[in-house]
């Protein structure tokens, strides 16, 4: 042997001194020495690359990796049953339950690598059958970090309060769908029904599961996880109510026992095809691999490697949910799918009496940066937006599907067109189409704006920023009344007068008011931010 050897990875070399020293089949004893540093060195797996083994060897790990992110990796693949963690080396081993499980997961991650902490980590199998554990200080934390991720030790004997979950979501910093959350709790249980809604300027959701077991476990696992990195956040409770009863099928509530539902006519209804397609009951699979039990964790980032070097091994076509994707620019798990290039959008039911290019430009502006806006010549009741890019396509698509705009449920889905024609020189169109590529008002064009963070959905309450001193509370209420609207409540922030909350009568109004306000020209060369706000007064 030369030393080096090559890894069940995409064909990554490593050093003799990365490997276990025992070089035999017989189970790995676990020690304090060789959990906490360096004094043991390692030399090289003698076993060929293709021999499966339900071990599994993880290298180069971040200095700071906990064991439940170890641990993580695993789950979605079967039961872990075993973790020794190597952090002096940046390594670990995990033991899953069967072979199976683990040749899953090494063909898994041969195909889409994964990333922890933005640095990525390399999967294969060990040359050991079975790990041992002692009673190290270090070992005895990988065995509570297993015990609490794990459903085999969730106590089924304590009968669940419901089977029907509260699920609120915290910081909502992108967009949650009912699909995206159903994505999540399948890998539990069956999903029955299903209810998302705004409360108290809280996205919220009620679910229910045949079975209180179901409902325990996906509380358990998924309780204060985020969606995705570092926002949107589960907070889940046991419901008081027994069972949901569920009218309509549509984005907002769905019962999958009852696919005869109709969709409501006052309800945002599925109507283009290929939403319909992704949001069919059935799609999502209950989990990646028979008998996996768990998501992705919120810690991974998932992404394309090269093609398997194990023919015959089957790869599910998405990550489970959970995965944190890299936000704005990728597709999110638990959305319609917007092809690459596809960044239009078909408004419509406005009101042709009050809509404009503007106020749709504004609005829009909200979720994306919009480039051109054009209000249909022969149906003005309909409306194409152009985003800057699909992710804020579907951002706006998201948050701004149903609500009421100047009277009428507006509906958005994504166009056929990749791109609004702008009138041909000569001719006019009555200032229907509207070019905004090079608007100073777009919110989004410095990359990492903090704006992506401040992005919520339609709510009575506004955000106002860049308030001159001058300007009272008297002032900016009496300029909020004066298109007709109320206003309940106003509120400057404590610590900077810069910024303020003001609380219209209706959604509607705030909708409305945003439209009409945003980049109000106040005085002293401050133009009025507005945005909606996740707060109340």
């Amino acid at each position: 042997m030369d030393g080096v050897h090559h890894d069940i990875t995409v064909g990554t070399k490593r050093g003799p001194d990365e490997l276990f020293s025992s070089v035999s089949n017989v189970p790995y004893i676990m020690s304090t020495a060789a959990n906490g540093n360096d004094n043991k060195k390692f030399k090289g797996d003698v076993r060929g690359p293709s021999v499966p083994s339900r071990v599994l060897h993880i290298r180069k790990l971040p200095s700071d990796i906990t064991e439940t992110e170890v641990i993580g990796l695993g789950l979605p693949f079967g039961d872990v049953t075993n973790l020794l963690m190597l952090k002096a080396k940046n390594q670990a081993f995990l033991e899953m339950n069967s072979e199976e499980a683990a040749q899953n997961m090494v063909g898994y991650y041969s195909t889409v690598m994964p990333i922890i902490r933005h640095q990525p980590v390399f999967v294969q199998f060990s040359n050991h059958k079975e790990l041992k554990t002692d009673n190290s200080p270090n070992q005895e934390r990988a065995q509570a970090a297993l015990r609490a991720l794990s459903t085999s030790h969730v106590d089924t004997t304590v009968a669940a309060p419901s089977s029907v979950l509260r699920v609120v979501v915290d910081n909502l910093a992108y967009p949650v769908t009912l699909d995206a959350l159903c994505q999540i709790f399948s890998k539990f249980g069956t999903v029955l029904r299903i209810i998302v809604f705004t409360k108290n300027s809280q996205f919220q959701a009620l679910l229910q599961y045949p079975d209180g077991a179901s409902a325990q476990a996906a509380k358990l696992s998924l309780d204060g996880q985020n969606i995705y990195n570092s926002c949107c956040t589960l907070r889940i409770s046991f419901s008081k109510l027994t069972s949901l009863n569920v009218k309509y099928n549509n984005e907002k509530s769905r019962d999958f026992t009852r696919p005869d539902l109709p969709s409501g006519d006052s309800q945002p209804a599925i109507e283009h095809p290929a939403m319909a397609a992704a949001f069919t009951p059935g799609i999502i699979s209950a989990a990646p691999y028979a008998g996996a039990t768990h998501a992705f964790p919120p810690a991974f980032t998932i992404q394309p490697a090269v093609s398997s070097p194990y023919p015959g091994l089957t790869f599910p076509a998405l990550p489970g949910a959970l995965s944190s994707l890299s936000l704005p620019g990728a597709t999110r798990l638990g959305f319609p799918h917007i092809p690459t290039g596809h960044c239009v959008l078909l408004v419509t039911n406005l009101n042709p009496e009050r809509v404009t290019p503007h106020c749709l430009f504004i609005l829009f502006g909200v979720y994306g940066d919009v480039m051109r806006v054009k209000i249909l010549f022969n149906n003005k009741e309909n409306a194409l937006v152009q985003m800057s890019d699909r992710t804020q396509a579907q951002l706006a698509m998201s948050h701004l599907n149903g609500y009421r705009l100047y009277g009428r449920n507006v509906r958005i889905t994504l166009s056929k067109h990749t791109s609004v024609q702008l009138p041909r020189e000569g001719h006019e169109d009555q200032g229907l189409t509207k070019n905004y590529s090079n608007s100073p008002l777009h919110r989004f064009k410095k990359p990492g704006s903090k704006n992506y963070s401040n992005i919520f959905p339609p709510s009575a309450t506004l955000h106002l920023s860049n308030i001159p001193p001058s300007v009272s509370e008297e002032d900016l209420k009496m300029l909020f009344s004066s298109s007709g609207a109320v206003v309940k409540a106003f509120k400057f922030f404590q610590k900077d007068h810069k910024m303020a909350l003001i609380q219209m009568s209706s959604v509607e109004e705030a909708i409305e008011s945003l439209m009409e306000f945003h980049n109000h020209d106040l005085g002293e060369n401050h133009h009025l931010r507005v945005s909606f706000s996740k707060s109340s007064i």
